[in-house]
């Protein structure tokens, strides 16, 4: 007895009452003319005859209060808190609905792992045949029937053997059907192992829509979650409301076998509506291709039922038992031994265990018990099997295509799936453009500057004649000349790759506004910040950098070289200036060697042209030199957080 009011105490708690009209529906059924009968509990307030009662989108009258007594009933007027009655005029009801102030109670624990196609009788309508297995399925909640409109074939998917009797009595009793299953097959899910993005597409003619949404893998047992995560200044809500819409309203399938995916995350992130074109079809059309577009790029997962089991018998035939579980790939362990029975419990996966209980049965010779609960889904071994001997071909699967429909020419045009990236309208959501790399940036200005430079060399040469880089060029005669026969040419000299660059100091220091600024306090201040800016570029760039001071204008100077940090330091003589010894440097260095010269002068970077140089102005090098103080500090900043993790 104390266990009985353990359990009822479990299994039935007392409720507080409900304020307002509250109700939990726990049965439907029909009497001898047909009367759909919704079975309820009230559990808050009160209900009367001809009082509405409402659901999520309907809305409906009710006729009659009935209170049952074995197959009789009496009618009433008013049902109170506590009653239990049945109600008719309602037709949208479903068992374990709540009504009212009511929440809807939990999943039913049963769930079918098992699809038997429907054998009917010859000559009977289909149509009216599954309007009356639908009273069925009303009324037993293991039964689900699946309608195949695109080959006008029925099937039921339910628990096992049992529920089928039982399903094939009620039919033939209640319609008079002589139902017949087909072999029963194993339900599938199906989910995915990765995140990645789903775009759909639906342009046709005087139509527009296009959502990007974001699948990834969910917890086991979850379900397909659903939400939103768009800005409404991209997209305006309503259209949001009305895609996450279409996302509820269809069981999507899965691409590996067509079964109904699970355990997904799917996300709306991007969307695009036109002004004139968009209606509600356009959405609903572009939504489901980007659900299948997106399963398409994924790694899809097929996932088979399991279940629960407990079983109990004798200890001489444990051994077997075990033996049989681990063949089938069953998790289980030994429980507490039941007077001389022992319990083993586990789980395992259906398509192993559904036919399990006959042979238990038959080696305890009768005396051992299974018992299943659903488990979930699990992960089938045997994927590549499965899908082989199923044989979907989602692509052929029109009613779930993953193509997109773009508009070419005034027409609608079908663009595979795989194509679909390379067309979209919006940018990717997973994958957005990346904000450009400044050293990238500034090796494209370094390309873009030196096809210039050889843009303003054919200019050049075209205006002055050629420039012979590989021997002394002859400057007093422009004339063409011609060599005699027998004298041979000098062989050119091949350059050896190491890049030289030669800078005006002056130049840059009142180019550049923080030397600019630090010169009008101390000259020598912005020279020696000037050379260590350049100590770190070469060292960066491995080149050999000199920069070039003017001391033309001090009396019998002679000149002189410095290297500080590696970096060649030239003061020039008296009478001598910058300009002078950068266009001699270069013409002598670019026989052998890459030269760039940075300079704000543009007459200098004439000269250096004619020199065989490239030249570089004082903007862009200092954009150079601070992208590559910024990938120093970086790298710094990086290796110093590392010696201290």
């Amino acid at each position: 007895m104390e266990k009985f009011l353990t359990g009822l105490e479990r299994f039935a708690p007392v409720t507080a009452p409900r304020d307002g009209f509250a109700a939990k529906v726990f049965k439907i059924s029909r009497d001898e003319e047909g009367k759909r009968l919704t079975h309820m509990k009230i559990t808050g307030g009160a209900l009367h005859v001809r009082d509405t009662v409402t659901g999520p989108d309907w809305e409906e009258k009710v006729t009659e209060l009935r209170v049952y007594s074995g197959a009789k009933f009496a009618p009433v007027n008013e049902a109170l808190p506590g009653d239990i009655v049945a109600v008719t005029g309602l037709s949208a009801t479903f068992a374990g609905q709540g009504l009212g102030a009511e929440p809807d109670g939990r999943a039913p624990a049963l769930e079918p792992v098992m699809n038997y196609a429907l054998i009917l009788p010859a000559g009977c309508d289909i149509h009216r045949t599954l309007a009356e297995l639908r009273q069925l399925e009303e009324e037993e909640p293991e039964l689900r029937l699946v309608w195949e409109p695109r080959t006008q074939s029925l099937s039921a998917q339910i628990m096992g053997q049992v529920q089928l009797e039982i399903i094939s009595k009620l039919a033939k009793d209640r319609f008079g059907l002589e139902l017949k299953f087909g072999p029963g097959n194993i339900i599938y899910r199906e989910t995915i192992a990765n995140r990645v993005e789903g775009v759909g597409h639906y342009e046709p003619l005087r139509h527009y829509a296009e959502v990007h949404l974001i699948l990834e893998p969910g917890e086991r047992g979850s379900g397909v979650e659903i939400k939103a995560d768009v800005p409404e200044d991209t997209l305006a809500r309503s259209w949001q409301r009305l895609i996450l819409t279409h996302l509820h309203e269809k069981q999507h399938l899965g691409v590996l076998t067509g079964s109904p995916i699970t355990d997904i995350k799917i996300t709306l992130t991007a969307g695009r509506a036109h002004l004139k074109h968009t209606e509600g079809g356009d959405f609903r059309e572009a939504t489901y291709r980007a659900v299948r577009q997106g399963l398409m790029r994924a790694e899809s997962v097929l996932l088979e039922p399991w279940y629960d089991f407990r079983m109990e018998l004798p200890r001489a035939n444990v051994g077997r038992a075990m033996t049989d579980l681990q063949r089938m790939g069953a998790r289980f362990a030994q429980g507490d031994d039941v007077e001389d029975m022992t319990v083993l419990t586990g789980s395992g996966p259906v398509s192993a265990l559904r036919e399990y209980p006959g042979e238990v049965t038959a080696y305890t010779r009768g005396r051992g018990r299974v018992s299943f609960v659903f488990h979930g889904y699990e992960p089938c071994p045997e994927q590549d099997a499965v899908v082989e001997a199923l044989g979907y071909d989602p692509v052929a699967d029109l009613a779930n295509s993953p193509d997109s429909v773009f508009c070419s020419h005034g027409a609608g045009v079908v663009v595979p799936w795989y194509e679909v990236p390379n067309r979209m309208h919006l940018e990717s959501t997973l994958n957005p453009p990346k904000p450009p790399d400044p050293v990238r940036e500034a090796a494209a200005r370094y390309v873009r500057l030196a096809a210039t430079d050889k843009e303003l060399m054919a200019i050049f040469e075209r205006t002055y004649g050629k420039i012979e880089r590989g021997e002394e060029a002859i400057r007093s005669d422009p004339r063409p000349r011609t060599e005699p026969k027998a004298q041979k040419r000098k062989p050119v000299p091949q350059k050896d790759g190491l890049e030289f660059v030669l800078v005006d100091g002056y130049n840059i220091i009142f180019a550049w506004e923080d030397l600019k600024k630090l010169a009008a306090q101390s000259l020598d201040s912005a020279r020696e910040k000037l050379i260590e800016r350049l100590r770190n570029y070469q060292g960066f760039r491995q080149c050999a950098v000199i920069v070039v001071f003017d001391a033309y204008k001090v009396k019998n100077n002679p000149g002189r070289v410095d290297r500080l940090g590696g970096v060649s330091v030239v003061y020039t003589k008296e009478a001598e200036t910058a300009d002078m010894y950068i266009e001699k440097a270069a013409y002598d260095l670019s026989k052998r060697h890459n030269v760039r010269v940075a300079t704000s002068d543009g007459m200098e970077q004439m000269i250096i042209l004619g020199a065989g140089a490239l030249r570089v102005p004082a903007s862009a090098f200092e954009a150079e030199v601070k992208t590559i103080e910024r990938a120093i500090e970086d790298y710094l900043r990086d290796y110093n957080r590392g010696m201290t993790d």
